[in-house]
């Protein structure tokens, strides 16, 4: 039997990027999957589209409830859903705060809330919330994104804390910048996008972007009952980039 065979897995934020990767590897892995998004993510044998905003509690409610009707139960969630923000503590609005930390915070949280009365009834229980080096590194032009994330780290210590007696493990990762959609979209906003592709890689030590299956490798060793001593771990898929300080590569030319 495969690593995730016969396992029921939600995994929101499935539509692109780090959630679609992790949808597809767990598919592969042996899984059933629920892939939620604000849009339908795109379907395969063994994967349930969901269309749920994570910020509306009854829409996340129903979907968690149809992956139970369609699959039996429920035992590993992974909360990818987010988005980002760039800027100073002086250069986002108020609402643009409240935007990001209900998506990116509350999203977890309702997800969690939905999921945990079948988690709790699973033999190999897991949640795997996705963080960021953000989170654990000072980032410029990132303080709204960092602190949404700093907000899902403590969150996942927290949980991991209150349900370790009831044998759920809550687990978080931490990726550096992935090679992603979002990353894609903020490039392409910047005035060189060349240059500012150029600098992302340079900060980390790998010298290059992570890509969305790196990432959901991490997340499937973190949910995975294989891992059953592994709870309140941030694991770090960073290119170095959180623990390690290399000299400055020369520029070419």
């Amino acid at each position: 039997m495969s690593t995730f065979g016969g396992l029921i897995a939600l995994v929101t934020g499935a539509a692109s990027g780090i959630g679609a990767a992790t949808a597809d590897s767990l598919e592969k892995a042996g899984a059933r999957v629920g892939a939620l998004d604000i849009e339908e993510a795109s379907g395969r044998q063994g994967v349930l589209p969901l269309v749920a905003d994570v910020t509306d509690g009854s829409a996340v409610d129903d979907a968690v409830q149809r992956v139970v009707d369609e699959f039996g139960r429920l035992d590993v969630l992974i909360n990818v859903a987010g988005i980002g923000a760039t800027g100073t503590v002086e250069d986002n609005a108020d609402e643009e705060w409240r935007k990001v930390f209900d998506v990116n915070v509350l999203g977890m949280v309702r997800t969690a809330r939905a999921a945990l009365p079948h988690l709790r009834r699973a033999e190999h229980p897991a949640v795997v919330n996705v963080c960021s080096v953000a989170a654990i590194a000072g980032l410029p032009q990132r303080a709204l994104y960092s602190a949404s994330k700093g907000a899902v780290l403590s969150l996942t210590l927290a949980m991991a804390a209150d349900l370790v007696d009831e044998g759920v493990r809550v687990n978080c990762i931490c990726p550096g910048t992935a090679d992603t959609p979002w990353v894609g979209r903020l490039l392409g906003t910047a005035p060189d996008p060349n240059a500012e592709r150029a600098a992302l890689e340079a900060r980390q030590p790998m010298g290059r972007l992570g890509s969305a299956q790196e990432i959901a490798a991490g997340i499937l060793f973190l949910a995975a009952p294989t891992s059953s001593f592994v709870t309140g771990t941030a694991l770090e898929v960073d290119g170095g980039m959180a623990g390690l300080r290399i000299p400055a590569r020369p520029q070419p030319g």
